[in-house]
């Protein structure tokens, strides 16, 4: 461990301690450093604590107008000029700056009996060519999440050993190894905890599940005593999803998800409903529907508008984006993204339906395999599914696809016959000239 620095604000005379610490992952080397800051009043007493580990995946345009996923974690060069401790009136902020122009920022805000987080600030500057080697838009670029943090009671310390992350502008915010207290009391930190959802009662997790609710597809070994066969990967559970925008449902998703990962080894990965949560945005031309299962599987959806003819509009599928994390340090496992897509299309106003499986091509790695879909992504009324538009799998014509073929090897088998009949008899004709 690295001993710790100080150094003194000198507006605020307050005084803030960095800790950095090497982390070696479960899938190989990677930097990431933990920070640790202490933010001190004028009179030289505690008034802002924290101590983290966080990492960022940013999805950017090259030059070449594509799309790629980088990953930026804290240097060693970090500073911490801007802290405030705040007080009843003024917010308290935690800021820190790291890299070649990034920036983060919490600020918190209290009542009588609690402290939150009310918004995070990020900055990232695609200048910083070592982590966007091809961006084709320069410079720095911010983006703010809000309602970060569910209200604390005063007096006591936040604790979060488990992964979470914050979602926003082609931006995730991984945070891991959390302790924090705002509002300080008496300059000390309480030994009181507040623990999150994700945590147990107990002490930090020592040996987390790598991958949510993974299967490994089944393999055949030799061994020479009789061994019980593999038990087959069942279909995922159906999950229904919805978005609002104010007090109205504006998207609506009903889906079984299971995805495949083939790097590695193979891996059918069921996504869990009751352990999903539910976030994304609406819009008149642009929907996306973004699932987090357990804090380990990340999966987007992006539905587009376009135009079938003059008068009539369509609404389809067009980008598809999965990060799987590691639970314990939020390192990215793997992340895979498409978008050009062209699938699940429907008239806008009514929504599409497809019982049978369908299989999203995310990647030469990765595919999603799709049970029981019903979407509708724009104009839900009265919190219900319009009218749907059938898959051609489901449609009542499916069935006269084996007829069809059957019917064409027929003819093919009696053309066959036909011919051989009309060679023979050429051949006996000339047969009999002679």
């Amino acid at each position: 461990m690295a001993p710790r620095c100080c150094s003194s604000f000198s507006s605020s005379f307050s005084c803030c301690c960095l800790l950095f610490l090497l982390l070696l992952g479960t899938s190989g080397f990677f930097q990431s450093y933990a920070v640790e800051v202490d933010v001190k009043d004028a009179s030289n007493a505690t008034c802002l604590y924290a101590n983290w580990m966080m990492r960022f995946s940013i999805k950017y345009e090259t030059n070449s107008s594509d799309y790629k996923n980088a990953t930026l974690n804290l240097s060693s060069s970090v500073t911490h000029n801007g802290s405030v401790c705040g007080n009843d009136t003024q917010a308290a902020l935690l800021a820190i700056q790291f890299g070649e122009g990034h920036s983060w920022s919490i600020n918190f805000t209290k009542t009588n009996e609690t402290y939150q987080g009310d918004f995070i600030t990020f900055t990232y500057n695609t200048n910083d060519t070592a982590v966007f080697p091809d961006a084709k838009r320069k410079g720095p670029v911010t983006i703010v999440v809000k309602r970060t943090m569910h209200p604390v009671q005063l007096n006591n310390v936040f604790v979060c050993h488990n992964t979470a992350y914050f979602e926003a502008e082609n931006v995730t915010q991984i945070f891991w190894n959390v302790t924090l207290q705002a509002f300080v009391q008496n300059g000390t930190i309480s030994k009181k905890e507040s623990r999150c959802r994700a945590d147990t009662p107990t002490s930090a997790p020592t040996v987390p599940p790598t991958i949510a609710n993974v299967t490994t597809a089944s393999t055949t070994t030799l061994s020479p005593a009789p061994t019980t066969a593999p038990k087959p990967v069942e279909n995922p559970d159906t999950g229904n999803y919805s978005l609002k925008s104010g007090n109205k449902t504006c998207l609506l998703a009903t889906v079984g998800l299971q995805l495949n990962v083939s790097r590695d080894k193979p891996l059918l990965i069921n996504i869990n409903p009751k352990t999903t949560i539910t976030d994304g945005t609406c819009g008149n031309t642009t929907a996306a529907l973004k699932l987090n299962d357990g804090n380990s599987t990340l999966i987007g959806f992006t539905f587009v508008v376009k135009n079938a003819s003059a008068s009539v509009q369509k609404f389809y599928l067009k980008e598809v984006n999965v990060t799987l994390l590691n639970r314990l340090n939020g390192s990215v496992i793997l992340s895979a993204d498409n978008n050009n897509f062209s699938k699940w299309d429907a008239y806008l106003g009514s929504s599409y339906m497809c019982r049978k499986e369908q299989t999203l091509e995310v990647n030469e790695d990765l595919q999603i395999h799709t049970f029981n879909l019903w979407v509708q992504p724009f104009l839900v009324k009265e919190n219900k599914f319009s009218t749907a538009e059938e898959c051609f799998a489901d449609s009542d014509l499916n069935f006269l696809i084996p007829i069809a073929v059957g019917m064409a090897l027929g003819f093919l088998i009696i053309l066959v016959f036909i011919s051989y009949i009309i060679g023979r008899r050429k051949s006996r004709t000339g047969y009999q000239s002679v």
